[in-house]
């Protein structure tokens, strides 16, 4: 009877799970090629970017810098202020379908090539692992052995390893969010001098453990969206790593299948024992395929050694395989990139626009007092001044309506108002004659005049109120 090879996988459930729904730990194999060189050079140039980013200081300010507590977004010098909600949101959907647009065209390139989950796995946390505890057979030998002095130091010099490397990740992280010289000067003070940092900080570095050293594939697997996602951004023409069925079909030990017959598929199952989620990429493409190449290495290398052409798996679109052309861009693909420049474009529309001075005049709880024996209506505001950029303002206000300039006076604590800061807020008093107010209301234009730039900067229409006698 026939032994069933451990690596050829049910179809009718997870490789990551058994017949109880029980976890099933993976050990992918190393592998050599020509991708996995490539793969490494960019990993690596990712982490490097990833830890030097943040100390890296254009115009006074890290180059990539979130500054939660006064609502700042710094990218390459220039910094968004959390003044104008629809730009932050412009900027989400327009990188959404940036996104599909890329899958449709490249599959899940993200995934196997930039995403922190596999780049922190594959060029660090698996190399630590390897190097501590060995080879894929022999993890999986030590996970199988009883418990023993060996297996307890190989264990717990590997969490710690990982905790470290997992500290230091997270340290970065939220570098990203204080500031680094301002983090590096927090570590050199106690916990409590800084609980709050402390704590985001040693639990970024538990989510950054446990993902990278224990989760990981089932990541991919059971929490990432965008698995689910490219089943509906991809379609025939992606470009996504391929069996090629055709030449590989019938595989060797095939039953009732000719020698002379069999495709070139060997039925090694390197192509199984090396991928980091457990599947078999001869089954097609699938969700839990994350484009890593690792099959691709694995299997060129036999078709090396049996001397015959590489790419029975390759980077190929589901047309390519079936002997059909590729469309490079497809409707699909134009309708994402379309909807893509149309948010890219109504982000730099509206960045423009914030770049101007924003006025909100919020009314006070009481709406007016009358004062001077009923000779004069006061109505108080207060005023809410924004604008993208560092511009500065030194502004007055003034009625535009040259008729009722002398029946209506803007009262400021400070002429001119200087605005220095993206946000800020003044005390605003408007002194109306009775006569104006028609039915206790009164529309007027305020126009705000900037003394620096000797030109009026905005006009805003106010409702003033009164009584209605």
């Amino acid at each position: 009877m026939k032994t069933k090879n451990i690596y050829d996988l049910d179809p009718e459930r997870l490789a990551t799970t058994d017949e109880h729904g029980n976890r099933v730990y993976l050990y992918p194999e190393d592998v050599k090629g020509v991708w996995k060189s490539r793969r490494k050079v960019f990993y690596w140039f990712l982490i490097g970017l990833y830890l030097v980013l943040p100390w890296f200081y254009i115009n006074g300010k890290p180059a990539l810098f979130i500054n939660i507590s006064q609502r700042e977004f710094t990218v390459l010098g220039s910094t968004l202020h959390g003044v104008e909600p629809i730009l932050f949101f412009l900027m989400l959907a327009s990188g959404i379908f940036l996104i599909a647009f890329i899958t449709s065209l490249l599959g899940r390139v993200w995934c196997g090539w930039a995403c922190p989950q596999t780049v922190f796995i594959q060029a660090i946390f698996l190399k630590v692992e390897a190097l501590i505890e060995g080879k894929a057979r022999e993890r999986r030998e030590l996970d199988k052995a009883p418990w023993s002095l060996n297996k307890i130091f190989k264990r717990s010099l590997k969490w710690m390893a990982f905790f470290l490397i997992s500290l230091h990740i997270a340290h970065t992280f939220i570098g990203y969010f204080v500031g680094p010289h301002e983090l590096f000067y927090m570590t050199m003070h106690t916990p409590s001098d800084n609980w709050g940092v402390f704590v985001a900080t040693m639990l970024v570095t538990s989510i950054f453990l446990l993902d990278f050293g224990w989760f990981r594939e089932q990541f991919c697997i059971i929490a990432c969206p965008y698995g689910r996602m490219q089943s509906v951004a991809m379609d025939e023409n992606s470009l996504v790593v391929s069996y090629d069925m055709k030449r590989g079909e019938p595989r060797r030990g095939a039953e009732g299948i000719d020698k002379a017959n069999e495709g070139d598929c060997i039925n090694c199952y390197n192509c199984v024992k090396v991928c980091p989620t457990g599947i078999d990429i001869r089954r097609g493409t699938q969700l839990e395929c994350i484009a890593c190449t690792q099959c691709i290495d694995a299997c060129d290398d036999i078709m090396i050694k049996l001397k015959k052409p590489k790419g029975l798996i390759r980077y190929s679109s589901e047309n390519q395989i079936n002997g059909k052309p590729r469309k490079l861009m497809t409707f699909r693909s134009s309708v994402y990139v379309t909807i893509a420049i149309l948010f890219i474009s109504s982000f730099f529309y509206f960045l423009n626009a914030s770049t101007k001075l924003n006025l909100v005049f919020l009314r006070a709880k009481v709406p007016f007092q009358v004062i001077e024996d009923g000779r004069t209506v006061i109505n108080h505001f207060t005023l809410k001044l924004s604008h993208q950029g560092k511009q500065r303002f030194e502004v007055d206000f003034d009625v535009a309506d040259v008729n009722l300039k002398d029946k209506i006076k803007i009262v400021t604590p400070i002429h001119p108002t200087i605005i220095d800061s993206p946000d800020k807020k003044i005390v605003l008093f408007f002194k109306i004659s009775p006569d104006v107010l028609i039915a206790g209301t009164r529309k007027i234009n305020v126009k705000v005049f900037d003394h620096l730039t000797n030109e009026v900067v905005a006009i805003k229409e106010v409702v003033l109120v009164g009584p209605s006698y």
